[in-house]
């Protein structure tokens, strides 16, 4: 019966373990001496496969649905390095992009002048500016910034 069984699991392409004799049909797959013969005796039924039982997955797939949602990904999730999750470089062109969409926002509004325009993105670029609000407040300290309502912005003139 070993060579039937380790017949059956290669014909099934299951492990040895996994193959089932029919308790009544013994007689039968003791007679099959080819995988043919184990090929029909599996036609038949005699020859199954167990059913598998494993791990539930019911809790894995929760886990996973709220990850999508956002959820578990707090500061005593995170592992690794302060640059693991994102690179420096990352948040570096996230920074950058967003800085240089705004101050092309205000060249193109007219807000600002050509030259200021390009000193700025020098300072930019030289990270001398944290974030949009401070580019702002940066070209309203300097008087970069024309138009109403800006403090000591220059008049359009």
């Amino acid at each position: 019966m070993k060579t039937q069984k380790r017949m059956a699991a290669s014909v099934l392409g299951v492990s040895k373990s996994k193959v089932k004799f029919s308790e009544q049909n013994l007689n039968d797959i003791s007679q099959a001496i080819t995988k043919a013969d184990i090929r029909g005796l599996v036609k038949k039924g005699f020859i199954t496969v167990k059913k598998w039982s494993g791990q539930s997955r019911v809790r894995a797939r929760h886990i996973s649905q709220q990850k999508k949602e956002g959820k578990r990904s707090g500061r005593g999730s995170i592992k690794g390095a302060k640059g693991a999750k994102l690179g420096k470089k990352e948040i570096w062109m996230t920074k950058i992009r967003a800085l240089r969409r705004e101050l092309k926002k205000f060249r193109d509004e007219g807000t600002i002048e050509r030259k200021d325009y390009r000193s700025v993105y020098y300072l930019m670029k030289g990270n001398a500016i944290r974030n949009k609000a401070h580019l702002r407040l940066y070209l309203t300290e300097k008087g970069m910034r024309r138009g109403e309502n800006h403090g000591k912005a220059k008049t359009i003139g």
